[in-house]
């Protein structure tokens, strides 16, 4: 299995970004922990971020026939972007949407997502172990198929 995860615009900024939202460890670090616990499961992955749209979208794209899924963290892109919204169905590949914070307490233009419904689920709330339940889902995902 062969998965990538996609950060959004300013999520390259994680551990001095609002830590007490975000927490304090760098997209690195978060990085480093998930692709263990990938080896660990026999997973290949693969990590992308842009501040960008268009690339975001382009790098989506490309995922077609390369990738069995996407964990999609398009942090404010997920309130409003249409553009990212349709390019998800092109790659015909399961995406799962992450969110650190649990976007329901938050402002209320964080409360709606665009992308959820082309996406398999959406994980929010848990912090970084929300893209572990993710790369959980997409494990069992193969095991049971």
């Amino acid at each position: 299995m062969k998965l990538i995860i996609i950060n959004g615009p300013n999520l390259n900024m994680l551990g001095v970004r609002e830590p007490e939202v975000y927490g304090k460890q760098t997209l690195n670090e978060i990085n480093d922990k998930i692709a263990a616990e990938a080896q660990r499961k026999g997973v290949s992955i693969d990590f992308y971020q842009s501040d960008s749209e268009g690339e975001i979208i382009k790098k989506i794209h490309s995922c077609q026939g390369v990738y069995d899924g996407i964990i999609l963290n398009a942090g404010a892109l997920s309130h409003y972007s249409y553009a990212l919204r349709d390019a998800i169905p092109i790659a015909g590949i399961p995406v799962v949407e992450v969110h650190i914070s649990n976007v329901y307490k938050r402002e209320s233009f964080r409360q709606k997502s665009v992308i959820s419904a082309v996406c398999q689920g959406v994980i929010c709330g848990f912090g970084i172990k929300g893209y572990l339940m993710a790369l959980y889902y997409f494990t069992e995902e193969k095991y049971e198929g």
